[in-house]
């Protein structure tokens, strides 16, 4: 069995758009016929360019490889071009075409990939969702509304939630780590209060910050926020200093979670021997795939540190860490879209379950998706933004900011 054939979906999904503007799907075919679906968490160059990254990855260190040489094939990319050194965009390509080689090798033996990584250790995985405006809300004011947050926590919470995740601290900017202002302090104080106050100790509070602070300024916010004992402070400084993470938890009562923007175990292992940092999230279609996945949770033990895999993407990621999850003894959480996204559901024709706050692991072959091809292309992306952008104007001092979650807005939010 070897690697022969490559196809690359990118897909818009349909307003409100959860999970970013694009998701990118290759689709690797073995010269017996398998087909295998992975998912390419990569961001920092346009679809086109990734397109081409993705084929150039494929043609130069995979093509006629047979797909159980997985350690071969994540050792060609990490090496190419004499670096052997974490690259996030060649690891975005192999990682989705990583996840690709999984499905089949499940296929072929017809196997779920769950029982190819060491077997079943979490036969439900506790799940976690953002919270998200309902349809025909004012999302602008949503993304700023401790009350409007507080009630969708509520209603969370009623669907069988146990963790809801909210990031009221702007804004997102390209300018590295600064000082919150006071009223985005202010507004996080308000949200942890309204939220609590709405779940009580039915459910955990996730709070998120997307890198934006310098030192200093993440352990006055973090301070801050102790009183509602979050379960985790999400990436407060930002990725490109993984030193730092340590200091901010001498300084912070409040366990610090990271990882969405790293790759590979290089990366998570300097993270784990710098300290501070017991919870790491690695997105399965940057990190190099499943297998390094799996190394960095074997890494993860040795530190008491656990897993919650990351979710901003499509349901090929999500499948791949639902089965990651699935085998692994240290798992603490995995994010979903809401309940696992209207779009993103209908896009592998709702082959996965979610219940009572919890992914149920497939027990089909492979991934055990049934990946709708037609649905696919029938929503190609043909805008020129990114996955997901910064803005480039800082952090507002003289009044509070105001931005977009969830699905960025085409101009630079104010």
């Amino acid at each position: 069995m070897k690697l022969k054939d490559l196809e690359i979906f990118v897909v818009a999904p349909p307003a409100p758009g959860w999970g970013g503007r694009y998701w990118i799907f290759p689709r690797l075919t073995t010269d017996d016929g398998i087909t295998g679906y992975g998912e390419c968490y990569a961001s920092s160059v346009g679809p086109e360019a990734m397109r081409a990254v993705i084929e150039d990855v494929f043609t130069r260190h995979m093509q006629g490889e047979n797909p159980e040489n997985i350690e071969m094939m994540f050792r060609r990319a990490y090496s190419a071009g004499f670096t052997q050194r974490p690259d996030l965009t060649v690891m975005g390509a192999f990682s989705g075409l990583e996840i690709a080689c999984w499905d089949i090798l499940g296929k072929a033996r017809n196997r779920p990939v769950w029982a190819l990584l060491g077997g079943m250790m979490n036969r439900r995985i506790r799940s976690y969702t953002y919270l998200y405006p309902q349809p025909g809300q004012d999302s602008a004011h949503f993304w700023v509304d401790p009350d409007a947050a507080a009630e969708a926590a509520a209603r969370c919470v009623e669907q069988g939630f146990t963790a809801v995740k909210f990031d009221p601290a702007g804004p997102y900017t390209i300018r590295g780590g600064h000082e919150p202002s006071m009223s985005d302090i202010t507004r996080s104080v308000a949200f942890c209060k309204a939220i609590r106050a709405a779940v009580g100790d039915r459910a955990d509070l996730l709070f998120g910050t997307h890198g934006q602070f310098t030192t200093p300024g993440a352990i006055r916010l973090g301070r801050e926020i102790e009183p509602y004992n979050p379960l985790w402070y999400e990436e407060p400084i930002p990725p490109d200093n993984l030193l730092e993470f340590a200091e901010v938890a001498r300084h912070v009562r409040v366990p610090l979670a990271t990882g969405e923007r790293l790759t590979t175990k290089a990366e998570f292992g300097a993270l784990l021997r710098a300290g501070g940092v017991k919870i790491l999230q690695p997105a399965l279609g940057r990190v190099g795939g499943i297998w390094e996945g799996r190394k960095i949770a074997a890494m993860a033990e040795m530190f008491n540190a656990e897993m919650a895999p990351h979710l901003y993407a499509g349901p090929v990621e999500w499948a791949a860490n639902i089965h990651l999850s699935a085998a692994i003894p240290n798992l603490l959480i995995a994010e979903t879209i809401e309940t696992g996204g209207a779009f993103h559901l209908k896009l592998i024709r709702h082959s996965i379950r979610w219940e009572d706050g919890h992914i149920l692991p497939p027990e089909a072959p492979g991934l055990g998706i049934e990946f709708d091809e037609d649905l696919a292309r029938a929503h190609p992306y043909d805008g020129a933004l990114l996955h997901l952008q910064m803005q480039e104007e800082p952090c507002d001092y003289s009044r509070p900011n105001r931005f977009e979650g969830g699905a960025p807005a085409t101009a630079a939010p104010r």
